[in-house]
């Protein structure tokens, strides 16, 4: 069987629903869950993953709580977590193993009406800033939803993006923190 047969004949994954208030100053965007995360039916549950490493070190949401206690302490700060892809048919956890034309996209328009604070798209390596791009950025309706919208590429938490070491990966989401921390604009 070849690449391409094994990756149409793959099962649809679908992703989770958003974690969100209203009050969210931040968006978190992954890309989609990857097997240990849907398995779980948890954000970023691979345990090499550094997402909950770096939340811990950024607000306090470390892996050694409660997942649920996690999520609660992300949207105190004003940080909300989804992922650009709803659904699409993937074998395994690669990002590049995404059947480009069986991808279907979030309400992210939706999600951006319902946070009227919302000021800025953290996306969570290339591949969730490249699927954005792809589903979003035609037209450009997300700036004219919200034309103050800032929009920046992190570097992936996944265990597949090893070869940045943990404290630069940390460095660069010390900007979550930041926009969370921000005042809202008047």
């Amino acid at each position: 069987m070849g690449d391409q047969e094994l990756v149409s004949s793959a099962p649809e994954v679908r992703s989770f629903a958003p974690v969100w208030r209203s009050d969210a100053r931040v968006l978190v965007l992954g890309s989609m869950p990857g097997v240990a995360s849907l398995t779980a039916a948890q954000y970023y549950a691979h345990p090499r993953n550094a997402f909950w490493t770096i939340m811990g070190a950024l607000f306090g949401a470390g892996p050694a709580l409660p997942y649920a206690e996690r999520l609660q302490r992300l949207l105190d700060a004003g940080v909300a977590l989804w992922d650009v892809i709803a659904s699409c048919r993937r074998p395994g956890s690669l990002d590049s193993a995404i059947a480009p034309d069986s991808v279907t996209p979030n309400d992210l328009p939706g999600l951006i009406t319902a946070c009227p604070a919302l000021e800025h798209l953290f996306f969570n390596g290339t591949a969730a800033e490249t699927a954005f791009r792809r589903h979003f950025a035609r037209g450009d309706r997300l700036r004219v939803l919200r034309p103050t919208l800032k929009l920046q590429r992190l570097p992936s938490t996944s265990p597949a993006h090893a070869a940045r070491p943990l404290a630069e990966k940390l460095s660069a989401w010390e900007a979550v923190r930041a926009a969370a921390s921000a005042h809202p604009s008047a």
